[in-house]
């Protein structure tokens, strides 16, 4: 699907999955870095595939990344043609641990003061585990390399590797993290190549067991199509709709819940009643970031 993607000339693509089993996920001793270092394997056992364009996997910093690589045991250079890096890196030869500019820097939200660099010998870049306050060094690192060419005038690739940017979407606007035009500029462009999305939900239901329990996930691969997937229970999901534009989050619960009430698990809507399903669904479906807005693409959903 990324190759299909790069092929048709798209440079910012999106690969989103559940990295662990969702019995593993829900799982208590499973921390936010158990999560980070199943990713890190993940987008390096991708990189390979990509080898011989020359593959950077890059954390957001110099700390993590050597946290990273002693955990793992890993070199610079794990495999032929791909490289662990970050995207902040400090001048050679200067071997601080803790640089304080750095921190400044990123509270007033001033770009990096030139610590994102492209490597050499490039031509995709794999971002792992970065927030939504190190996103700008994505855009900054995209702004460096994004007039070269190689030798088949192709320009190099960012591939956001399971950052959930629709949750990293939704901070956008809040103090000390980008404003809400970082997505109009920028995350507006990045193309969902491979997407598995799952989402849990309960309902309340006027007859026994008087909760249902539902799950689905929003599932494309480029240049497919987006699909809205219902869990039966057996282990297995069943297409419920298909959609040419990725459906908003309260529009795939709706889809969900439709599909139930075809199965006879929750009640008809007319049986419901207008006000009730008023007051389930509220007057606003979307999030602001899945608004039409003016200054945006639609790559993002599409």
């Amino acid at each position: 699907a990324a190759q299909m993607a790069i092929d048709d000339g798209f440079t910012l693509l999106e690969v989103e999955f559940p990295p662990l089993p969702a019995n593993v996920l829900e799982m208590d001793d499973v921390s936010a870095y158990d999560v980070a270092k199943a990713n890190v394997n993940l987008a390096l056992d991708f990189a390979k595939s990509f080898s011989e364009k020359g593959v950077a996997v890059m954390l957001p910093d110099e700390s993590e990344l050597n946290i990273m690589k002693e955990d793992l045991e890993m070199e610079e250079n794990p495999y032929p043609g791909v490289q662990i890096t970050s995207l902040r890196r400090a001048e050679e030869g200067d071997d601080r641990i803790f640089k304080p500019e750095n921190v400044l820097i990123g509270l007033l939200g001033r770009g990096s003061g030139g610590t994102v660099k492209p490597s050499e010998n490039t031509n995709m870049y794999i971002i792992v585990v970065a927030s939504a306050q190190e996103l700008p060094d994505v855009e900054e690192l995209y702004e460096q390399i994004k007039d070269q060419k190689d030798e088949n005038g192709k320009s190099p690739v960012i591939v956001f590797y399971n950052l959930k940017l629709d949750i990293l979407r939704g901070d956008l606007g809040a103090p000390a993290f980008p404003g809400k035009d970082f997505q109009d500029r920028f995350l507006s462009r990045v193309k969902p190549v491979y997407y598995l999305r799952t989402r849990q939900y309960s309902r309340s239901v006027s007859q026994p067991p008087f909760i249902v329990n539902f799950q689905g996930c929003i599932f494309r691969s480029y240049p497919g199509h987006y699909q809205t997937l219902l869990d039966t229970g057996t282990g297995r999901y069943r297409k419920v709709v298909g959609s040419d534009v990725r459906p908003a989050l309260g529009e795939f619960k709706e889809q969900l819940t439709d599909a139930l009430r075809e199965e006879g698990a929750i009640a008809k809507k007319e049986d419901e009643g207008a006000l009730f399903g008023f007051l389930r669904t509220g007057y606003k479906t979307t999030t602001w970031w899945e608004d039409e807005r003016e200054d945006a693409s639609n790559d993002w959903r599409t």
